[in-house]
């Protein structure tokens, strides 16, 4: 099982944002997106996880074309955490993540959901934020109960691990590095259980260690894809990043200069 994009290209007012953009995403890996601000990472997540269309080029959800599943039935198989998730309204923490919850025919009981809502909020360690006013937050706390929504929402009975994905833009933003570490951890094990993870990242370090293939986009196209070991060089980061940055392959590192 698997996302398949296939040569997807998406412009706004005659300037191309991506193009012939193709990508695999498997079950059980962390596929990561790196690359400059610009360079249309935020927009390439949106294209595949069904929010913008494209002008051209096709995308499977386990060989099943974007364009023919329902807004419902994608809900039921891929989670998107996006980059900036504004709430207005003064909802509590418990409301946000339920937010996230999917009834299918009404066959789940109260208890269903407050058993998975209190399984997430221990997994996202945010059991004692539960009754909070989610604009009372820090913005660290909040990307944690994004990410509590984001898990919530796969965690009903009614497809399995293995033809489900979770799609996150930049999850990490305004975490501190202990959480930052545990978050990216969930995600491996999310893998781990068969889940297929799609992660923007901008930390090439967190990328190089936990990934299992690497996407570095530039320009709106693909530039390099591939195992971290391969697509991280010193030569391949110097020029998309503009800047001299060295790869200590011995110990998994990236040194900047």
């Amino acid at each position: 099982m698997s996302i398949d994009v296939q040569n997807i290209s998406y412009e706004i007012n005659n300037n191309q944002i991506l193009k012939n953009v193709s990508l695999k995403i498997d079950q059980g890996k962390i596929c990561s997106i790196l690359g400059p601000n610009g360079s249309g990472k935020s927009t390439l997540v949106k294209v595949i996880s069904g929010d913008l269309k494209p002008q051209n080029g096709f995308i499977f959800f386990n060989d099943r074309d974007l364009k023919d599943i329902s807004i419902e039935d994608r809900a039921k198989i891929r989670s998107v955490m996006s980059q900036s998730q504004q709430i207005f309204f003064d909802f509590s923490v418990r409301e946000i993540i339920e937010m996230g919850w999917i009834e299918e025919n009404g066959i789940y009981s109260r208890s269903d959901i407050n058993e998975s809502l209190q399984r997430v909020a221990k997994e996202c360690e945010i059991l004692s934020l539960l009754d909070r006013r989610f604009n009372s937050l820090s913005g660290g706390e909040q990307r944690r109960v994004h990410f509590a929504r984001t898990l919530i929402q796969l965690y009903n009975k009614i497809e399995s691990n293995d033809k489900r994905f979770l799609i996150l833009d930049e999850p990490t933003a305004n975490l501190d590095l202990l959480h930052e570490i545990k978050l990216i951890r969930k995600l491996k094990e999310k893998a781990d259980e068969g889940f297929g993870v799609l992660i923007v990242l901008h930390d090439l370090n967190i990328a190089y260690n936990f990934s299992d293939k690497i996407a570095l986009i530039n320009n709106g196209e693909i530039k390099y894809e591939g195992l971290p070991n391969e697509v991280l060089s010193d030569e391949i980061l110097t020029s998309i990043y503009k800047m001299p940055i060295r790869v200590d392959k011995q110990n998994k590192r990236i040194n900047y200069y």
